[in-house]
């Protein structure tokens, strides 16, 4: 019976069911998708709300040193991305990391995984869909048209701000003396209309752009490659109009420090900066939609993690040399409060404008991945029949992206959005890592290698995977003084549970080490596992927890409804 657990499907077994499916009238979907379209996705995706409202946060954080965070976790993302373009020319199928890990790991990790790609795709697009009100609600005032506070947050957020600025406005401070947030929320709470003593506030922009964006899903591949073309042109002119301008005004002096809050600052804003990358891997999703995605999906990666990494340095590094990293603290909008700094009130209307542009694309991209992830699951009898259905005009998943608008517009009603950032990031990672760590298993089978149209360049990891780890244990030992309480915090203290997280990488690190030297693994993927993983060790305590219950309910309902129900079985 355990073996059953990881019972797996073979790569010829998957094209031969896909090329079934596809012979069945309604089966197949439109294939509208080149390079160009699959990278501007990749580019919309990855360029949301990041860099127009996290990246405030994340340099207020790690100050200049932010964008060399955003560099290394893109090497992180490009080692990611060699094994996800190694999956998708072998296995050009919907089902993205979900139908890589079916192949490789076996059946219940690929459910756990899926399960994950849950909260990645429909939390990252509440994530975007808060965003986007946000910028959406400050746009309308800026054009004389204002919407009532408490329709435009989440009602955690209001209640905070009324209880943190109650006190303060009782001991004499004035409204117009708050913080913009504390202001905006205390005014949400304070007017919002009241149902058995319960406040109302909630998001109302964020359901409306997310029923508008599932319906133009719905609809169709083509008219969502072509609405999303031509938001991309827009947004990447608007960044471009951000760096050039933003670069006469930048003052050198304030990228000194270069890290103000050392290197724990910088980790400190890991989270955000993952969040900046997800969705690259969307690209993979829409493998059924594409001309020759075997070919396509592994450039249009490359080149969208490329050129938004280059963008996120330039942003930050602008940034931070206008506005002092610590003046960045809570701004939820930073370019444009860039550009008022420096008395550029029109720039700073673009650039508002311009962010309801660029959180509608990447709200698009993510809304058309995870259908077509749960479709494949759903054709491995993981999920209900329902879900695999495709409609008959329009060629889409169309009863999975009617559920995937409802799990994303009622939630974003009422979410906070550090929450869902933060629980969305380790959800990622965790995929990132599962795909890598799938490559390598993969590959052990030279059968496997030959069938790929795409080959990661091998460089043999037996030595350096374990020098690597003697250093970094060495590094991070404490000297012979601190010893003892160095011992002691595993057993007591806040950052109890933190010691036992990292020490749990090291000892999988060791693992890696001696399979690596056994197995002569390949470098790339091993590399990209061990980045995510430690990513992942930075997520804090609390994001862990709050992971492993969304694990443990994922596997509740594989023994109660798929593990029964899958074809495999």
């Amino acid at each position: 019976m355990w073996s059953s657990f990881f019972r797996k499907k073979s790569i010829d077994k998957i094209i031969s069911d896909q090329l079934e499916i596809e012979k069945l009238e309604g089966g197949q979907m439109h294939r509208n998708l080149g390079v160009r379209d699959l990278t501007f996705m990749g580019v919309a995706a990855i360029i949301g709300a990041s860099i127009f409202s996290a990246i405030g946060q994340a340099s207020a954080n790690g100050g200049p040193a932010v964008s060399m965070l955003f560099v290394f976790t893109a090497m992180a993302c490009m080692f990611t991305a060699f094994c996800y373009a190694r999956f998708a020319a072998t296995v050009p199928i919907s089902g993205s990391a979900y139908t890589y890990a079916y192949t490789s790991l076996g059946e219940i990790v690929a459910w756990i995984l899926g399960w994950n790609l849950l909260l990645e795709y429909a939390i990252s697009n509440v994530a975007v869909a808060i965003s986007w009100s946000k910028y959406f609600v400050d746009l309308m005032e800026g054009l004389g048209v204002h919407v009532p506070e408490f329709l435009t947050m989440d009602y955690l957020s209001a209640k905070r701000a009324f209880n943190e600025a109650s006190p303060l406005l009782q001991s004499g401070q004035t409204l117009e003396s708050l913080h913009v947030n504390l202001r905006e929320g205390y005014l949400a709470y304070q007017s919002a209309p009241t149902f058995l003593g319960w406040h109302f506030v909630a998001n109302l922009p964020a359901l409306l752009i997310t029923v508008a964006i599932t319906y133009l899903v719905y609809i169709g591949i083509k008219e969502s490659k072509n609405t999303n073309n031509i938001l991309v042109i827009l947004k990447l002119l608007v960044i471009a109009i951000v760096i050039g301008v933003g670069a006469f005004y930048v003052q050198v002096e304030n990228w000194t420090p270069f890290a103000p809050n050392g290197i724990s600052g910088v980790l400190k804003s890991v989270a955000a900066v993952c969040f900046a990358y997800i969705g690259f891997d969307s690209i993979s999703t829409t493998a059924e939609e594409c001309k020759n995605p075997q070919r396509d999906i592994p450039k249009a990666m490359m080149w969208a993690l490329i050129i938004c990494t280059v963008l996120y340095v330039l942003v930050t590094l602008v940034l931070t040399g206008i506005v002092p990293s610590q003046q960045l603290t809570g701004i939820e909008d930073p370019l444009a409060f860039m550009f008022m700094k420096v008395n550029l009130p029109g720039v700073a209307g673009v650039v508002a404008a311009s962010a309801v542009i660029a959180l509608t694309s990447a709200l698009l991209v993510y809304q058309l991945g995870q259908p077509r992830i749960w479709m494949t699951m759903s054709r491995d009898g993981l999920l209900p029949k329902a879900f695999s259905r495709i409609h008959p005009k329009y060629r889409t998943p169309s009863f999975s992206t009617i559920m995937t608008g409802v799990l994303v517009g009622v939630p974003a009603l009422f979410a906070n959005l550090e929450e869902v950032i933060n629980l969305s990031s380790i959800g990622t990672l965790f995929a990132f890592v599962l795909v890598c760590a799938g490559v390598l298993i993969l590959d052990l089978d030279p059968e496997n290698q030959k069938k790929s149209k795409f080959k990661i360049p091998y460089l043999n990891a037996s030595i350096w995977v374990g020098v690597a780890w003697i250093v970094a244990l060495y590094l991070s030992l404490p000297d012979s003084a601190s010893w003892t309480t160095w011992l002691g915090s595993y057993l007591d203290g806040d950052a109890k549970a933190d010691h036992w997280i990292m020490t749990g990488f090291f000892v999988i690190w060791l693992v890696l080490a001696f399979f690596s030297y056994t197995h002569r693994l390949s470098l790339i993927p091993v590399l990209g596992l061990l980045v995510n993983l430690y990513l992942m060790t930075q997520m804090g305590a609390t994001n862990w927890e709050r992971f492993a219950y969304w694990c443990l309910a994922g596997v509740m309902i594989y023994f109660g409804y798929s593990y029964r129900k899958s074809k495999l079985n």
